[in-house]
């Protein structure tokens, strides 16, 4: 089991800022990552579809010999990560949420935090519920925005109208709570964080969950006795896509530290 690969899922390649925290923090682990392309976003579908998609996408990279999966959707972690838990046990499952919410607690001075979103996050409450049971008494706003999933797969990072989107979804939150924390609770929302925090003003840490996930799949891996031994060289990351390779590819580039050539994209149906 030390041998196989981790599996990585999220509804397109937002999940890549989690894939690329992972093989920098375990750089001898192999790594199976599959974006569903063709049913991205997750974040307005109802919950019973976000259930049905994860499932799906959990079951493809089992089916490849996956020692753990990780669940780099905050949506798909939010709304489908106890049903995973249950249905594909007891194979070591871990979200992104909880650790996000691990990272707002450890940064925030104040106890008032402003979380951003997906509609169906937001919805769920999960975010607010993860922070409450770690810092009870904590000030949780949460806050949907779904634009910004849309910007960020497009690669519209900077700019006056990524500004103006941020200033109409943060301006109205920030004059409402003094907030010293702001949690990216999307993982495609990182690659818009320079306009994020020009935005949110001086005073205000982003937060995401990415290296907080590494760290607790790393020690997940030890606790386990389910860590690879290391090796001379990285080791393998393959992709998988359920639609449009070539597009993964280019929008994978805004993501990664390295180019990704639509060859090297497996495409996949669920």
């Amino acid at each position: 089991m030390r041998k196989q690969p981790i599996g990585v899922f999220d509804s397109g390649v937002g999940g890549l800022t989690v894939l690329a925290a992972l093989h920098e923090r375990l750089p001898h682990e192999s790594l199976l990552y599959l974006g569903d392309m063709a049913r991205l976003p997750y974040g307005n579908k109802s919950p019973q579809t976000i259930i049905r998609y994860a499932r799906q996408a959990a079951s493809v990279l089992i089916s490849r010999g996956i020692k753990m999966l990780v669940v780099a959707c905050n949506t798909a972690s939010a709304l489908a990560l106890d049903e995973l838990r249950r249905a594909f046990h007891p194979l070591p499952i871990v979200g992104v949420l909880e650790p996000g919410a691990t990272a707002a607690c450890a940064a925030t001075r104040t106890g008032r935090i402003v979380v951003i979103a997906t509609e169906a996050t937001v919805r769920e409450g999960a975010y607010t519920r993860a922070i409450q049971s770690l810092r009870p008494g904590a000030e949780i706003l949460a806050v949907p925005c779904p634009l910004f999933v849309a910007l960020a797969e497009e690669g519209w990072h900077s700019g006056a109208i990524v500004e103006a989107i941020a200033k109409q979804y943060l301006e109205p939150v920030f004059s409402r709570t003094s907030t010293d924390v702001l949690v990216l609770g999307c993982t495609h929302f990182p690659v818009l964080a320079d306009t994020l925090a020009k935005v949110a003003g001086p005073g205000i840490q982003l937060v995401d969950s990415a290296h907080t996930t590494a760290q607790a799949v790393a020690e997940m891996l030890v606790r386990m006795d389910l860590a690879a031994e290391p090796r001379a060289q990285p080791a393998s990351v393959h992709f998988m896509s359920t639609d449009a390779p070539e597009r993964f590819a280019r929008v994978a580039a805004r993501f990664l530290p390295q180019n990704l050539r639509p060859y090297e994209v497996e495409l996949i149906d669920l």
